[in-house]
């Protein structure tokens, strides 16, 4: 199985996009109350897939107002928001290494060329460089 994006009927079924089926009862409050159970796989589905919209906007919320910064547009160029991410997610990588020595994940899969353009230090922590835009 791969990775799918969950999107709307907006979109089309296309690979890695999995969208609900058209005409079809959708919305988690048509399903809601005695005698309104799926009626064929088809409904199954959009029941399933509209539950799980629901807990990633749940999420989304959830993590929009823990980080404020998210509630609107980063004030940064494109290139330089992909920067953070990286800068981000080097963060929480160190974060882990340190905090969670008793979990233990791969460093980089085996068998897999590296990637990485990052440097990495003895303990496997990332010192990325950042440049600002001036």
């Amino acid at each position: 199985l791969g990775k799918y994006f969950l999107v709307d009927c907006g979109f089309p079924n296309r690979c890695q996009f999995l969208a609900s089926f058209r005409g079809v009862r959708y919305h988690l409050q048509n399903f809601a109350g005695q005698d309104n159970d799926p009626e064929n796989e088809k409904e199954l589905f959009n029941l399933r897939h509209t539950s799980l919209r629901n807990v990633i906007k749940i999420i989304f919320g959830i993590f929009k107002s823990r980080f404020t910064i998210f509630k609107s547009a980063l004030p940064f160029l494109f290139k330089t928001q992909v920067e953070l991410v990286l800068v981000c997610a080097c963060a929480l990588h160190n974060f882990l290494r340190k905090e969670c020595r008793s979990d233990e994940f791969p460093i980089e899969a085996k068998n897999e060329p590296s990637s990485s353009t990052l440097p990495v230090n003895e303990d496997h922590t990332f010192e990325p460089i950042i440049q600002t835009q001036e």
